[in-house]
Order: C-alpha cells, then structure tokens, then sequence
C-alpha cells in the first residue's frame, strides 16, 4: 500500500506539472490558473511527504526500495539530497523545540523569521546549482513564465504549507502546554480537513508518538 500510494502521489505531481507546463499561454483573468497553482501546491506537498514517510522507513521494508522512493522525491522536491534531510529529521525528533532542533527558532516564534531560519537551515549551494540546472532545461522547451508560474511558485507555497501546518502549528510556543518528550500538539479532529491541509501532518503529535505510523493512518490513532 505505502508503494502504491508513493507512485500515486509521484505520478499525478508529474502528469499534472507536465501539462501545466505545456499551457500556450498563462491568463491571469482565468480561475483554472490559480487552482492549476493550488493543485500543484498539494502535489508538491504530497512529494515532500512521501520523502518523510521514506525517512521513517513507512513506504516499504525493503531499505533499498524505501530510500530509492526517499531520493527520488527528495529530489523533485526541491533538489534535496535525502541522506542530509534524513540526519536533520531525527536530530527534531530526538530534541524537538530544544536549540538542537534543526527546525525550530529558539530565538523568536515571528513566523516568518521562524520560517526564513527553517528554509536557510536546509538550502544548501548544491541544491541551488540543481534547481538552476533545472530551471534551464525546462525553460528549452516550456516558456519561462510557465516554468516560474507552474513548477517554482507552487513548489515555494508547499514550502510555507509544509512549515506552518507540520511545524509551526504544532510546535509553536513549546513552554505553553507542551510537554515532554514530543513537544507536539494537533489540530482539532477534523480528517477531511486534515487531509486537505496537509495529508494528516496536522496530527503531529500522533506523529510525534507513533513516527512508524505511515502519514495516510495517522487519522485512525488520532482518535474521533
């Protein structure tokens, strides 16, 4: 299951970014654009988390193919390289909200300077000069506009619904009713929401407490 719902996943953020990228021309006027970007955005989202359950080995038993399914989408992420996503992960799983915590700001809960800290803590020189690599090979044969329109803009919303529902919501203010050792809270229950924010990565604290517990199941531990 956790292979079929990663190829799923994989095939629909390549099919649905291809034939955006082949629209003769982008109309601003036009609502399909906006949820051409939108769906892109949850697609792109979903690639993420299915780098993430890859890291908690949820995809598959086998390690070879497990990890495979972690680079590949690691990669169409946004370049990452999936060995360095994976130590970083479980560094915040180990120390979540403490000043070891890769992806917390110790220093403020402004959002966006949590947020800015959160990207700068992952971005990486290489990762740029692929995305660069990228970027020119699309624009050969799609038009720029649609290139930055339909694969950059929605790839850069992912990275804020990504942030504000898996990290800032659920780690936000650790010394106002969090507790040890997970740090962690969740949305109210609400699986159809849930599900459209952020595949279940709203029941973080489930998450949190249970990482073996593959994103599309965290809705049954979350309780009712």
């Amino acid at each position: 299951m956790g292979i079929a719902i990663a190829v799923t996943i994989i095939s629909f953020w390549i099919i649905h970014l291809f034939y955006i990228l082949g629209i003769s021309e982008v109309s601003f006027s036009s609502p399909m654009i906006y949820l051409h970007i939108l769906l892109q955005m949850y697609l792109s989202t979903g690639i993420f988390i299915t780098s993430h359950d890859a890291m908690h080995r949820n995809i598959c038993r086998n390690k070879f193919i497990n990890n495979s399914i972690g680079y590949v989408t690691s990669f169409l992420f946004a370049g990452f390289n999936f060995k360095k996503l994976l130590k970083s992960h479980f560094i915040h799983h180990r120390a979540p909200t403490s000043g070891e915590d890769p992806d917390f700001n110790v220093h403020s809960q402004n959002f966006f300077l949590w947020w800015m800290k959160f990207l700068l803590n992952y971005v990486s020189v290489s990762q740029i000069i692929i995305m660069a690599l990228q970027f020119n090979i699309l624009i050969l044969f799609f038009s720029k506009i649609n290139v930055i329109i339909f694969w950059i803009l929605p790839s850069f919303l992912s990275t804020l619904q990504l942030f504000y529902f898996g990290t800032y919501l659920p780690h936000r203010n650790p010394d106002h009713g969090l507790d040890s050792p997970h740090f962690a809270r969740s949305q109210r229950k609400n699986h159809l929401w849930a599900m459209i924010s952020c595949y279940f990565f709203g029941y973080h604290y489930e998450h949190h407490a249970s990482p073996k517990t593959p994103w599309w199941k965290l809705y049954r531990i979350s309780g009712n």
